[in-house]
Order: C-alpha cells, then structure tokens, then sequence
C-alpha cells in the first residue's frame, strides 16, 4: 500500500488560456479503466478483500482508515490517494462517512503524477 496526494497543496497552476485554477494530475492510462463513486456512511466499510487489478482509491469528503496487508491502519482524508498493487489485500473504514473515487485499471501509474505522502 502507498499513499499519495492530489490535494491543492501539491497542484500546478494553469494559466494558459485565460485560465485561473490549480490542477492535480492523478494518473494515465490507455487500457481500460474503471472508475466509480463509493460513498460510505458513519461506520461504513469496504471489506478486507484482494485487488482483482490495480486499485487506486481518492479521498473526497470525510476521513478514515486504510490498511494493505498488514494489521496496521493509516488515517486518511480528503486529497489523499491509496494505491494498491493487484492481488493486495486491503481494507477502508470510518467512523464520520467517505467519500472517495475508486480507479481501477491494469496499469496504474500514480507516482507519474502525484507525490507520495510524507
């Protein structure tokens, strides 16, 4: 499991065309690709389960806990970005309610674009 980031903070600022906004490249892909909303309630959880493809989870709205293979949780919130390798076991839970964008796809690449957490 890695963590990355597409918060603000970590954005480019786009001028070109009489543009004013910050944008936070998150990946690329040409194979096809999956992308869905999960929206998860007050003691909401995705169970402990293996990524079928690559799996890359973006933090909207609320908080949680992440964790890959091991029993260890990692606190997440929004603009923070979860990335598990194919076959990795994984689970995410809350207690407040989540919001996230699930991207799957046989080649994810985030750290082309994003910068991993610190």
């Amino acid at each position: 499991m890695k963590i990355y980031q597409f918060s603000q903070e970590v954005g480019k600022k786009i001028s070109h065309y009489n543009s004013n906004f910050i944008m936070s490249r998150i990946t690329q892909t040409e194979k096809v690709t999956r992308i869905g909303c999960m929206y998860l309630e007050g003691n909401g959880i995705i169970g402990y389960h293996q990524a079928t493809v690559p799996q890359l989870l973006l933090i909207l709205s609320g908080e949680g806990t992440v964790r890959g293979e091991q029993e260890e949780y990692v606190k997440v919130k929004p603009g923070d970005a979860v990335f598990w390798e194919k076959d990795e076991w994984h689970e995410t839970k809350t207690e407040q309610g989540l919001t996230a964008i699930v991207i799957e796809s046989e080649e994810l690449n985030p750290s082309m674009f994003m910068p991993i957490y610190d």
